[in-house]
């Protein structure tokens, strides 16, 4: 386990100990973040509203509900992606199905209403919703959906095989929903990004960037994916992209630092959500300082190479990746530097205890960010 906010990306709590999940898991400086309280706490304007069964499939096949995919990039969602994917198993969509047609209770529904076209975004709800369309449609996963893991009488039988009274019992099934709107500003946005912190809990949670991703997709965000896809950032971070965008997410805290070192403050999520929501549709200083960081890229590849992000864990390091990039982009702005003396800046940052220390301990806090980023530029202003 590292400390808080190391910026090391290495698995934490006690689910380090399963093989193969450390890109999966939230990092310690993750669980810090999600659970730092807003300095401002938005209000919202919400309802509840009830479903039946048969309206709900009826507009997800029409597309009156829309369950985004994740990261996804669509001019009329204003709220876009929240969803990991399809994840339960056959058995608990089988299970879901069967608490239908015996008439228990269901868990309600959390949605988000567009005011631009009405239409309603699944907040939380995907596998439910999901499931009842798939089931309906007589198909998962290329086979036929027939209820398996059930009592005796629900076995076997799709959705086109139930006897009419089931049919009507599931048709006319009512789910609970909390509706929340959102006129597409910031603050309504922001808004909708604490409401759904708090309902990410339990299974694999969201990391504070993927949920911002989904909340402000837009140009800034498809930029942030570009620039993720350069070359030398990825000899430099990593050939493989990063499951759960930290890649993504270090790349905004560039671009942010860059840009508005002065205005940072903790939290770190509170200061990356205005960025992405001021920024949303790439104004110029975007554009410059995705520039800059290109620049900063190709200088670090071909100068000291990927050992610049990383300490002796061999592991990327975020303080002491973002504090050389913004550093280096700083030393482009004003005057040309070669790669070699890129390579002889690093070795003197890494050496030096002070910079050490700021990238080490309580590195999200608003002192010592503005102290590694001005060791940072130092070092490269003089080499």
């Amino acid at each position: 386990m590292t400390d808080e906010a190391t910026g090391a990306f290495v698995p934490s709590h006690a689910e380090a100990d399963r093989p193969g999940d450390e890109d999966l898991i939230l990092t310690d400086e993750e669980f810090d973040d999600l659970e730092t309280a807003e300095a401002v706490v938005t209000p919202i304007s919400y309802s509840g509203q009830d479903f039946d069964v048969d309206g709900l499939v009826r507009r997800l096949n029409k597309g009156d509900i829309v369950v985004p995919s994740f990261g996804l990039e669509d001019d009329g969602v204003e709220t876009a992606g929240f969803q990991r994917g399809f994840v339960w198993t056959r058995k608990q969509m089988d299970r879901f199905i069967e608490s239908l047609l015996l008439g228990y209770p269901i868990p309600g529904l959390f949605l988000v209403r567009q005011q631009s076209d009405k239409r309603y975004l699944v907040l939380d709800g995907q596998q439910r919703l999901k499931t009842l369309q798939a089931f309906h449609k007589g198909v998962h996963d290329g086979k036929v959906f027939a209820l398996i893991n059930v009592a005796d009488q629900f076995r076997n039988l799709t959705y086109e095989k139930l006897p009419e009274p089931l049919r009507r019992t599931l048709d006319d099934a009512f789910l609970q929903a909390t509706v929340v709107s959102t006129d597409g500003s910031r603050e309504s946005l922001e808004a909708v990004y604490q409401i759904f912190e708090r309902l990410n809990s339990g299974g694999t949670q969201l990391t504070p960037h993927e949920i911002r991703v989904a909340l402000f997709a837009g140009p800034l965000i498809g930029e942030l994916e570009r620039l993720n896809s350069l070359p030398s950032w990825r000899s430099m971070y990593g050939e493989k992209k990063n499951p759960r965008l930290r890649d993504q997410e270090l790349i905004l805290r560039v671009l942010a630092l860059f840009t508005d070192l002065d205005r940072y403050s903790r939290p770190l999520k509170g200061f990356l959500n205005d960025y992405a929501g001021e920024h949303r549709e790439m104004d110029d200083a975007v554009v410059g300082a995705s520039t800059a960081f290109e620049h900063a890229s190709d200088l670090l590849a071909r100068g000291p190479g990927a050992s610049a992000f990383r300490k002796g864990s061999g592991q990327v390091n975020a303080a002491q990746s973002e504090a050389i990039m913004v550093g280096l982009m700083n030393r482009i702005t004003k005057a040309p530097i070669t790669p070699e003396a890129v390579t002889d800046a690093v070795i003197k940052l890494t050496t030096d205890p002070e910079f050490d220390a700021t990238t080490t301990r309580s590195t999200a806090d608003e002192l010592v960010v503005q102290t590694r980023i001005r060791i940072a530029s130092d070092t490269f202003s003089e080499a």
